[in-house]
């Protein structure tokens, strides 16, 4: 899930910042940057797959790095940061907008934009663009919340929350977030504003929103600890009566391995890294002259590289035979890990989640009807596949439906009509099938006065019918012809049947 740092340059963050505790004199960017970079070190402890990208913005705005895992690229950056004019995040936002869909389409992401509590002023101001968002007409001028993404928007305002400024500028960003209509949250100092507050502050949003999902990934008698990346989300489902909401447990349970043939490319709804995760706390232990020292726990967790992980052999085998595992993560809801290869000498374990539910995935039937195929098939059949499994009911997509998008159509199903109507008695179940079928796609489209065309032309073919005919095949067409004139042709729950005749030939009775 990439990040997007926002960060304001505009002349109201250069003011300068009174600290009790520190003689020099630092202006709010200073600060800001500081809880920048606290919140990269957090990332590189425990978050250090996430991509992010640093955007600086006043009334105009400018990437100043482009998505990267390397921290100290942003780093860098930020030591070149310069003051420009008034605030307009407006155009931040468009900015933020641009940059993540150029390079990541519609991959769920996070926004943290950083203020100082300033509105800014005249027509880009945050309370004029707020005003006016319903008042625009083209496309160029349209607001850019909420974003054509998946996007959690947090504010932090490196301010006094007793400042009238700030005060005044919360309920327009909490309108910010709730315009976005995808989650965010406003993030405010503890206390007076100082190196410590901003500290706590970027702190507390990325315990929050980066804190790395940890579980246990077992299979029979095999655990291993492991870590999902990025965090898996809550999944919610909205049903008639409510809502149903899924989490992915902490303990996910390998049921059992099916071909990737079979599997094919099922649906999914997310898809995450599944990463070995040490299970040794990493503790300093310092001397008595303030000094640190490797603790038996820091040499321990070097050699976790050395030690046997179920991880490991799991991806190996599941890329040397072609299959997948099916895993449980929560109840009714499943998921399944796999290889992926992202290059020819670079491979992932992967974790892709089902939509919830026993029959996410319809040919392989419901995930409690698994078994082990060397249970109720011999030798001969094993190499049989048991998919995909035919559901019990029959799909639409299944059954020849009917077009009439051009005359053409409308045309070849008349005359298929007609000619089985020139063969009766000997095509009297055909005629009256493909009868049945024209009249109920009549009553469908609300095409009604093709049923009386339909009698007039039966009727017609009973006055040109040979002097050898089969004296069945006019009363058959008579009949239809008066069924498609009454009241119950309009009945689509009605059919046309053969009328009975004691007829030796045809006799339907």
């Amino acid at each position: 899930m990439p990040t997007v740092i926002a960060l304001d340059v505009s002349l109201s963050m250069s003011r300068p910042v009174v600290l009790s505790d520190i003689p020099e004199e630092y202006q709010r960017r200073h600060l800001a940057v500081h809880g920048i970079n606290t919140y990269l070190d957090y990332l590189s402890a425990n978050y250090k797959l996430e991509f992010v990208s640093l955007v600086a913005f006043s009334y105009l705005y400018e990437q100043l790095s482009t998505f990267t895992r390397d921290y100290n690229v942003i780093r860098t950056a930020l030591n070149k940061v310069e003051v420009f004019s008034k605030t307009c995040i407006e155009t931040a936002l468009n900015g933020i907008k641009h940059v993540i869909s150029d390079e990541w389409s519609h991959t769920p992401c996070q926004v943290i934009l950083i203020t100082d509590g300033s509105l800014g002023i005249g027509v880009g101001s945050l309370k004029k663009s707020l005003e006016t968002i319903n008042m625009r007409q083209s496309v160029e001028e349209k607001f850019p919340l909420p974003f054509p993404f998946p996007c959690k928007l947090h504010i932090v305002c490196i301010g006094n929350p007793n400042d009238p400024d700030v005060r005044n500028a919360l309920p327009y960003y909490q309108r910010l977030i709730d315009v976005g209509d995808q989650g965010g949250e406003i993030f405010t100092l503890d206390g007076a504003i100082s190196f410590k507050s901003v500290e706590d502050t970027f702190n507390r949003l990325a315990e929050k929103y980066y804190n790395p999902f940890c579980g246990n990934l077992t299979c029979g008698n095999f655990s291993c600890a492991i870590q999902l990346f990025p965090k898996p989300e809550l999944f919610i489902r909205h049903l008639d009566d409510g809502k149903v909401t899924y989490t992915v447990s902490d303990k996910l349970e390998i049921l059992g391995f099916l071909d990737i043939k079979d599997i094919g490319s099922p649906p999914t709804v997310a898809r995450h890294l599944v990463l070995p995760r040490s299970t040794k706390e990493k503790t300093d232990a310092k001397d008595k002259d303030g000094k640190n020292v490797k603790s038996e726990d820091d040499d321990d967790s070097q050699d976790d590289g050395k030690t046997p992980s179920f991880t490991v052999l799991l991806h190996g085998s599941l890329r040397v035979e072609s299959m997948v595992a099916i895993t449980k993560v929560c109840d009714d809801w499943y998921g399944m890990i796999y290889s992926w290869a992202d290059s020819k000498k670079k491979s992932n374990l992967m974790l892709a989640l089902f939509d919830p539910g026993q029959d996410s995935i319809p040919w392989t039937g419901s995930f409690d009807n698994l078994t082990s195929c060397k249970e109720y098939s011999s030798e001969d059949e094993e190499k049989k596949s048991s998919f995909p499994v035919k559901p019990l009911d029959k799909r639409s997509y299944a059954q020849s439906c009917v077009v009439w998008i051009k005359p053409s159509g409308l045309q070849s199903d008349i005359q298929k009509v007609l000619r089985h109507a020139r063969k009766l008695p000997e095509k009297i179940h055909q005629f009256y099938k493909e009868l049945n079928r024209t009249r109920r796609a009549a009553l469908s489209f609300g095409f009604h006065i093709l049923l009386d065309a339909m009698a007039s032309m039966l009727e017609r073919e009973c006055t040109l019918l040979p002097g050898t005919a089969h004296p069945n095949a006019a009363l058959q067409l008579t009949h239809a012809a008066n069924f498609l004139r009454s009241d119950n042709a309009f009945d689509v729950m009605q059919s046309v049947t053969p009328l009975p005749t004691n007829f030796s030939s045809g006799n339907t009775g």
